[in-house]
């Protein structure tokens, strides 16, 4: 199956001064993306697509957890923390295409039109593909009233409660600012869901072509606000905000040690999430560097708490207690990662860090069985992750290990996966009684993925055991309302030491991340919230 983006436009005309070389930046990555608009998606495969493409009204400062200016030069917050405006930035084109020309440029229509089509269901573009948007029912909806124009350069965000995390929330992908005008050419045409697989945004990169399991092509957008000047926030990761090359592809190339051999041999400049076992060759590989970072990441085995056995805590206890955590961590993460049991990781704040490690007992596993009427065991399908992530380097083996623990103690499990974007549906869907799961953190705030296991996110598939306990909730709910650091913190870590006593899931690692770049490149740097940012970064002529 092939799904092709081709755009009409003469985008090798003359660049802004300082612009893109002549050249071509390519990414070995890992996936194909499961949307190409992260609206509608939860997964960073989607979320490098928009980072290169769209922008939001504030971006996170490279490095730090600072909230900073992008579509939105400056904004307010009333005294109660109800209201939130916006004024927008002028000069901001939109992208453009064969079947569409924008004949304005960005203004709060865009800005009420993205948030609309998420939060109004009476929208007619909530249900277009899908009309899933887990991100902004966890992270935006349970606090927001409404968004309304005040006037073209002005936008108001109404909320129902406090939410202390609402400015850091609105730096993900998944809330960029998409054309109105362009919606409503392609409903008029009676081809709506062309602004998703077609999208148009405002950023550095213009989206050329995706051949799925094939590539992603982008090409620089020599229009970018950025380029112009007095992008202060969403300055290039070298300090120019604008595309320094004129291509970049991502080309998805699933397998870790593909990658490697093919930035080893120079046939891609950047290769994504290596494997662990693969660092040692890729440090003494000439011409290429491995950079390093923490990673604010989950990673965690969810079990469907809502159907049986499952729905027993004695036999949540018992899966976890067979497992061999230490050994399992020591040959999966290979170095890259650490047995945790906490929710939070370390690289954040409100990280948990007094919770007790998983005890390994088998015999007491099998007891624990047998008290809740499984003497023999029993069947179950566990769903391996099928991509390499940072949170996760090897799926199929864990899976491998676990399956062998649980056969020790009468439990029979299949192993079960399928391509990434399927995977992603299917278990959103709640389709998966034992699943790997796990996720990185898009803004430095506990509040965004420890607001997936609460019971309102259930419904938008994000919360993948189905697990609702309301003490849990109540103080995710708490934290996001009080404003001062030291009681939000403790809120989480009282939060995590329920989420560890009740086992709705079995955390794996507290990891780092890695990634292989070959010598001539210039000005990246490794990031992991949300997705990776290729402004600003050039190849050595």
């Amino acid at each position: 199956m092939r799904c092709a983006v081709r755009m009409a436009c003469g985008m090798l005309a003359a660049f802004a001064a300082g612009g893109a070389q002549a050249a071509t930046l390519v990414v070995c990555s890992e996936a194909n993306p499961d949307a190409l608009n992260a609206a509608l998606s939860d997964a960073n495969t989607s979320f490098d697509v928009t980072e290169q493409i769209a922008d939001r009204l504030v971006e996170m400062q490279p490095g730090t957890s600072n909230v900073v200016p992008a579509l939105a030069e400056s904004w307010t917050v009333s005294a109660d923390g109800l209201r939130y405006v916006f004024r927008l930035r002028h000069g901001v084109k939109f992208q453009s295409n064969a079947r569409f020309s924008p004949t304005r440029e960005m203004n709060a229509d865009d800005v009420v039109f993205s948030f609309a089509r998420m939060a109004d269901k009476t929208n007619p573009y909530h249900a277009v593909d899908g009309g899933t948007y887990a991100m902004f029912d966890d992270f935006i909806a349970p606090a927001l009233k409404s968004v309304s124009r005040l006037a073209d350069d002005e936008v108001a965000f109404d909320l129902r409660a406090p939410s202390a995390s609402l400015l850091s929330a609105l730096t993900v992908q998944s809330f960029s600012i998409w054309s109105a005008e362009y919606a409503a050419a392609m409903a008029k045409a009676g081809t709506p869901g062309e602004i998703d697989r077609a999208p148009l945004g405002t950023g550095p990169f213009q989206l050329v072509e995706y051949r799925k399991d094939t590539s992603i092509r982008f090409r620089a957008f020599p229009q970018f606000w950025g380029a112009q000047g007095g992008a202060q926030g969403v300055a290039g990761q070298d300090g120019t905000p604008a595309a320094r090359v004129e291509n970049l592809v991502f080309s998805i190339t699933p397998d870790p040690e593909v990658r490697f051999a093919r930035l080893r041999a120079g046939e891609c400049q950047i290769a994504r999430y290596p494997s662990p076992s693969d660092l040692d060759a890729m440090r003494a590989a000439p011409g290429i560097v491995v950079q390093q970072a923490p990673i604010a990441a989950e990673s965690m085995l969810s079990f469907r708490t809502d159907i049986k056995p499952l729905s027993d805590l004695r036999v949540r206890r018992a899966l976890v207690m067979a497992i061999d955590h230490d050994s399992l961590v020591q040959a999966v993460f290979r170095g890259s990662g650490v047995p945790t049991s906490a929710l939070v990781p370390s690289a954040l704040w409100g990280h948990n860090a007094g919770l007790p490690p998983y005890p390994y007992d088998p015999a007491g596993a099998r007891a624990l069985l047998a008290e809740a009427g499984y003497p023999d065991g029993f069947a179950i399908d566990l769903w391996a992750i099928p991509v390499a992530r940072a949170y996760m380097p090897n799926g199929r083996r864990a899976a491998e290990m676990i399956q062998a623990d649980w056969a020790k103690i009468g439990v029979a499990a299949r192993i079960v996966t399928f391509e990434w974007g399927e995977f992603l549906r299917r278990r959103r869907a709640g389709e998966a009684p034992v699943a790997m799961n796990g996720g990185t953190w898009d803004y430095p705030d506990p509040s965004e993925l420890t607001a997936t296991q609460t019971c309102e996110a259930i419904a938008g598939g994000t919360n993948v055991s189905h697990w609702c306990n309301r003490v849990y909730s109540d103080l995710i709910r708490r934290a996001d309302i009080v404003t001062d650091q030291a009681a939000r913190a403790q809120l989480y870590e009282a939060a995590q030491r329920v989420f560890r006593d009740d086992m709705p899931s079995m955390m794996f690692a507290d990891v780092q991340g890695f990634i292989g770049v070959r010598n001539e490149v210039r000005g990246f740097r490794l990031h992991f919230l949300g997705g990776q940012p290729f402004r600003g970064v050039a190849l050595a002529q």
